[in-house]
């Protein structure tokens, strides 16, 4: 089996791959580069082939050449291949496009019938594999063509872009962890997922979900405490060991976790609603025009945000492309969570700005200091 790990010498790779370690006599301190080595070494010991890309940029043509069997990546990878995909999708047109919408409508209907775990008719199947030939198969090319599953790990994928790679034929399971807790705490599995969430727990695993929506979690991999920093580790572990993720979720009753975002990072508006803003984030970027989306409120009359336009993106076009996406957005939302204004940058977040992390996540305080000439405006 091949394994194809997009990481750099500074981004992660995501840990749900490493299993459980036996906790021994001495506490072992591991920094995040070392847990990625050891992450190598574990998938190596169990015959795979791991194919690694120094260069994130270099993704597109390297994904042809090693047609891996299994993608573990950061969100962000898969938004890009999505915005290139409905892009094309949207140049089409007569039959071309019309071929385009049957297919997609049959990959639902799979897609939808394989999530609740039941069985596809024969017709069904039979126009499914008709539409792999026609459709899916071209999208699939540009993972290689030889993709048996993706993993996304390292920060929130809009369950939207999942449902539209399910559509496809291309399943990504999404999975979660803390470098405190030394590998992932849960993951969707091949043939038991639920799409928005981030799975059940990992074998040897238990989770909770406190009073306030914080989870927590416990399990022999979780670590001894920070080194020679005795309050940190008290606030994050509590004595009977277990760990506070810092990220706000919920369980089903099935067991799936679903985060809903960072408990440091819900803003709080004026009125006293509370907003989670990764949600309206991921919905924004789920739309082509859009690249990146950092929402703000906190303390404010109501909810805003800093736009970032995708490559290629007409400027002149670009408001009207971008309130399409707003309303779109807000249609879904409570009247408290809707996005009043927003702002469109001139440029994107950017690593070299400090402003995203090598994972691709922003940071948050530096994006606000960065632009806050803009956000005052949108309270102005």
């Amino acid at each position: 089996m091949e394994l194809w790990n997009l990481y750099n010498s500074s981004v992660s790779v995501p840990r749900f791959f490493a299993p459980s370690l036996d906790p021994g006599d001495e506490t072992v301190v591991l920094p995040r580069e070392e847990a990625e080595h050891l992450v190598r070494v574990l998938r190596i010991g169990v015959g795979d082939t791991i194919a690694v890309c120094p260069d994130s940029f270099a993704i597109g043509d390297a994904l042809p050449a090693v047609r891996p069997t299994v993608f573990p990546s950061i969100p962000r990878v898969y938004e890009k291949v999505h915005t290139a995909v409905t892009a094309k999708f949207d140049e089409a047109t007569g039959a071309k496009r019309r071929l385009i919408a049957w297919a997609l409508r049959v990959g639902r209907r799979v897609s939808k019938l394989r999530e609740a775990g039941r069985s596809v008719r024969p017709l069904l199947a039979l126009q499914h594999r008709l539409a792999d030939l026609l459709v899916y198969s071209k999208v699939k090319s540009r993972l290689g063509g030889n993709l048996r599953v993706g993993v996304s790990g390292g920060a929130p994928l809009a369950k939207e872009i999942i449902e539209f790679f399910a559509a496809l034929d291309i399943i990504i399971l999404e999975g979660y962890g803390l470098t405190e807790c030394t590998t992932g705490a849960t993951i969707n599995r091949p043939t038991r997922y639920r799409f928005g969430s981030v799975g059940p727990a990992l074998p040897g695993v238990e989770l909770r979900v406190a009073e306030d929506g914080e989870v927590l979690i416990k399990s022999d991999t979780v670590f001894g405490g920070y080194f020679k920093d005795e309050d940190a580790t008290r606030d994050i572990l509590s004595a009977d060991g277990w760990l506070r993720s810092g990220d706000v979720g919920h369980l089903d009753e099935d067991g799936f976790l679903t985060i809903t975002d960072r408990l440091k990072d819900i803003l709080v508006t004026a009125g006293g609603k509370n907003v989670a803003p990764q949600n309206l984030e991921n919905a924004l970027k789920t739309h082509a025009v859009i690249s990146q989306a950092l929402v703000v409120g906190d303390r404010r009359p109501y909810v805003a945000a800093l736009i970032t336009l995708s490559e290629g993106v007409d400027p002149a076009d670009a408001p009207r492309a971008v309130q399409r996406a707003v309303d779109e957005v807000n249609s879904e939302l409570s009247r408290y969570e809707q996005i009043k204004r927003f702002t469109i940058l001139p440029r994107d977040f950017t690593l070299e700005a400090g402003e995203v992390t090598p994972t691709l996540k922003l940071k948050r305080r530096v994006c606000q200091e960065h632009f806050a000439t803009e956000i005052e405006e949108l309270y102005s």
